[in-house]
């Protein structure tokens, strides 16, 4: 089991610098990573250090509070496949999805997945907000819009991924959708251990470390 192929190498603090992004390419070209998640404004430099290498170039949208307009979200998801970006990292909105606004979340994510085409759609469901049963209606949700993935967590909540988290979300979605955990996965055992439970991808910023360990 190859650990660095699971792993999202991500910075997506407001104040990473051009050469923190610069380090992240760099540092997941050298260990090979599955790839790496920024914001969208660092999607050209991302594409220009990571060039021709196999490292996937992931951007999030609607971030990290999924509560913009649909026709926001849109547009940035536009704006990320045209600078290159392979994965796209959506936030489901909260909101609707507590007002019962089903149908809304489901055709929002349909909306971004056609735009994005071929590309990798993960929804993040943000789980801290959410009950057991909440998070696998969500997951149903996802199945419904065509989202490749769906993920725990911005990693900018009031808690990350939990282990419990993930194995709610692999008996929900099964082998319809792969299930990416992130908020807080900073040790390699700790990976595993979410791999075990499900996980298909870990997002972290703490991977180089984990190759380290």
């Amino acid at each position: 089991m190859h650990l660095n192929q699971y792993i999202d190498h991500t910075l997506l603090k407001p104040t990473a610098t051009e050469d923190d992004i610069k380090a992240l390419c760099e540092e997941a070209v050298h260990h090979n990573f599955y790839a790496v998640c920024v914001n969208s404004c660092y999607l050209p430099l991302a594409r220009e250090i990571l060039g021709a290498t196999e490292v996937k170039l992931a951007a999030v949208i609607g971030f990290p509070l999924g509560a913009m307009a649909t026709e926001a979200k849109i547009n940035e998801a536009k704006y990320c496949i045209k600078q290159g970006a392979d994965e796209i990292d959506m936030v489901l909105n909260p909101g609707w999805f507590k007002s019962g606004r089903h149908q809304q979340i489901i055709t929002e994510i349909k909306s971004i997945k056609s735009v994005i085409q071929k590309g990798v759609l993960k929804v993040i469901l943000e789980t801290c907000y959410l009950s057991d049963e909440e998070i696998r209606t969500a997951c149903e949700l996802c199945l419904e819009g065509g989202a490749d993935l769906v993920k725990t967590s911005t990693g900018f909540g009031p808690a990350g991924a939990t282990l419990k988290a993930v194995k709610i979300m692999k008996e929900s979605v099964g082998d319809k959708a792969g299930i990416k955990a992130s908020g807080g996965i900073r040790e390699r055992e700790t990976a595993l251990q979410y791999i075990k439970a499900g996980a298909t991808r870990i997002g972290t910023s703490s991977g180089v470390k984990m190759m380290e360990e």
